[in-house]
């Protein structure tokens, strides 16, 4: 059977005259439209929307390191973390690595620019850091008996060196925090978005996969309890992590969403303006 005819056939049993099921092509709709909205906000916005952000993570960081200290469990202290992306997806804040496939399906379908997605990738990945930086002051000053607990944890994210193990795992915390952003537009309920967020946190933080900015809010605490860490041995170890966390997003999740989806894309495609930026100065 053909591609044509299979497409007739698909068309004939289903409900939708569309090129895809209704299901697939309405969590796209969501998906590209849901990315020009954060894609044509002001900077002001992006930089404000990041700086929660970086509060909400760290709530997440507070739960995490709680229960660490109490239990000494990984696993436990990752579902813990969940409390921050939970935070992070109901206060509709934004976390860099989540910028991958929302705001990239966006741009592919024409309604936003690639100026636009550096605005929201750089402003966010600066105020996540910030924010978190601020946050884990706070919380370090509040729990100061949590110290040796934070200090273990991000020297185990330092000591780990560049290798292919942490080359993997840094690929495979990008993949699976895109993943999470793609289970969650797959959905409308609010249950099934939150189990995304529970279960993005377990492997995340219960597996300890490397993510730049999750686990950069552990090594700010531990600098900011006076652990031997330098900010220089920091950038060293966030400079390669954060590139294989996009590389680990983008090339095995959106990528591969977007081929999935190149119909829909197309048609998305030849129904915008030729320049993305118009939709923005239209409205």
């Amino acid at each position: 059977m053909s591609d044509t005819d299979g497409d007739a056939r698909r068309r004939e049993l289903g409900d939708n005259p569309g090129p895809v099921e209704e299901e697939v092509e309405e969590s796209f709709d969501r998906t590209v439209e849901e990315g020009a909205q954060r894609l044509n906000r002001s900077f002001r916005d992006v930089l404000i929307t990041g700086l929660f952000g970086g509060f909400e993570i760290g709530v997440g960081i507070m739960a995490y390191l709680g229960v660490l200290y109490e239990t000494g469990n990984h696993l436990l202290a990752g579902l813990a973390f969940s409390a921050g992306l939970i935070a992070l997806l109901l206060a509709k804040s934004e976390l860099f690595t989540e910028g991958f496939l929302v705001p990239i399906a966006a741009v592919v379908a024409r309604e936003a620019s690639y100026a636009q997605l550096g605005k929201l990738w750089g402003g966010t990945l600066i105020a996540n850091l910030v924010g978190g930086w601020l946050f884990m002051a706070l919380i370090m000053t509040a729990f100061p008996q949590w110290s040796e607990t934070i200090t273990t944890e991000a020297n185990h994210y330092l000591d780990a060196g560049f290798n292919w193990k942490t080359v993997c795992l840094a690929v495979l915390a990008g993949s699976t925090i895109t993943l999470m952003t793609r289970m969650q537009h797959g959905t409308d309920s609010v249950t099934g978005k939150i189990a995304a967020a529970v279960v993005g946190a377990f492997l995340l933080y219960g597996l300890q996969l490397f993510h730049s900015i999750l686990d950069s809010l552990l090594i700010f605490g531990a600098i900011h309890t006076g652990a031997d860490i330098t900010y220089l041995e920091w950038l060293g170890w966030f400079s390669y992590v954060v590139v294989f966390n996009m590389l680990g997003g983008i090339l095995l999740v959106t990528a591969l969403r977007l081929v999935s989806a190149s119909k829909l894309v197309k048609e998305r495609r030849n129904d915008s303006p030729e320049d993305p930026e118009d939709v923005h100065h239209a409205g």
